[in-house]
């Protein structure tokens, strides 16, 4: 059988194209569906086995999917290179423009829904890793919740044009075979089958347009629909709070291990209440601080929703953390000691800082190490290789000296 395609024919290479990436697509989409079906039970009920299958499923589906980017685009690069058939009902026009278009979307939804969904996993970290050895970011793609968010409604809404896409060309194949007894499908079949393309064929031009007017309407209409609105409940706005020391600007971040790796968040609304003099007291108390934390306001990778949790944070019921300490000097610097409450549990700590001093400014920076089963967080997750026990906590800010 010919490896290149004829006027009147397709070779075995564009024929093996085509069936591995049928192949390939009517695994992934069924797979996607189950997996986010998975995610749902996580989400609702968080438990080991059912965060492991959802790793599992997940990492697989990615994982096709850059399989299936990569082989659209030597698909492509061959079809470019060869003849094209020409279409055996080319004199029907409204059926041959109909059939050109779906083309068009194919071939143009095997690049776009593999790239938005790989784009939304590099934007966001945490969960489902891709299993090629690729690493799991892409050139300028920055780490960005927004970009995440953004990109998986646009995958959504490509698979949507995708399905709608095969069914009508499954559709179109079936009525050749079926009803027009022509060689369409056949053609397309192993073994060398020749078939007279009609004379007259569809302007290749109008069908790209058509191709491009149905992504456009369907973004329109999921952008009526409000698929694109990133308006969520926020969390609750913290009250200002009355401070010796008043915060310019500052991170607080949390680093916690999931499936083996780093996953690096940060909380966007906090407070802290600072009374804070450079000469202590005669215990070597300089002064004392209250953190206060809207838990809600964390930002953590594609696993935020699940961090918010009953099993988690249980953010519904306790919505802040608050860290209540003093500022002491110790031999080897200040530290800040205390409580620290998250959900119904408070636990002391210490935690060790560096600080700076210059005029009326003051910059500070400290780390501690967490052990999230003293707070009740993540009790479901018993397996450390799944949700690691350690959580580092880091802050870093600038404060001024009140009048």
């Amino acid at each position: 059988m010919q490896r290149t395609n004829s006027a009147t024919s397709y070779g075995s290479i564009a024929k093996g194209f085509h069936w591995l990436t049928a192949l390939l697509i009517l695994s992934n989409l069924p797979l996607g569906w189950y997996a986010t079906k998975v995610a749902e039970a996580v989400a609702a009920s968080p438990t080991e086995p059912l965060i492991a299958q959802a790793t599992f499923l997940f990492s697989l589906h990615k994982t096709l999917g850059v399989a299936i980017f990569f082989v659209a685009l030597a698909r492509i690069l061959w079809a470019m290179s060869q003849p094209k058939p020409g279409l055996l009902n080319g004199d029907r026009g409204l059926e041959a423009w109909a059939a050109e278009t779906a083309h068009w979307l194919l071939y143009g939804s095997l690049v776009l829904v593999p790239l938005s969904g790989w784009v939304h996993h590099a934007a966001t970290s945490g969960f489902a890793p891709i299993w090629w050895p690729l690493g799991q970011n892409l050139p300028l793609v920055p780490k960005s919740e927004a970009l995440s968010d953004l990109a998986s409604t646009l995958h959504f809404v490509f698979v949507l044009v995708l399905v709608g896409t095969i069914a009508a060309h499954v559709g179109g194949a079936l009525k050749h075979h079926l009803l027009d007894g022509d060689a369409t499908l056949r053609r397309m079949l192993p073994g060398r089958m020749d078939a007279i393309p009609t004379a007259r064929q569809p302007n290749p031009v109008l069908p790209m347009v058509a191709a491009v007017a149905v992504w456009l309407g369907t973004l329109g209409g999921a952008t009526a629909l409000g698929w694109f609105d990133t308006t969520q409940t926020g969390p609750t706005t913290l009250a200002a709070v009355e401070s010796d020391w008043q915060v310019e600007s500052g991170q607080l971040q949390v680093t916690v291990q999931q499936m083996g790796s780093a996953v690096t968040g940060s909380f966007e609304e906090w407070t802290a209440e600072i009374a804070y003099s450079e000469t202590p007291d005669a215990d070597g108390k300089h002064g004392d601080v209250t953190v206060t934390v809207s838990i809600a306001s964390l930002s953590l990778g594609s696993v935020t929703q699940q961090a918010m949790g009953a099993d988690f944070f249980n953010t519904a019921e306790f919505p802040t953390a608050i860290f209540a300490a003093d500022l002491m000097s110790t031999e080897t610097g200040p530290v800040a000691r205390g409580t620290l409450t998250i959900r119904d549990q408070s636990v002391p700590v210490e935690m060790p800082f560096d600080l700076t001093i210059t005029g009326d400014s003051a910059m500070a920076m400290g780390t501690l190490a967490l052990d999230r089963r003293n707070f009740n967080i993540g009790n479901g997750v018993t397996d450390e290789k799944s949700l690691g026990f350690g959580v580092d906590m880091r802050f870093e800010l600038t404060a001024t000296r009140g009048n």
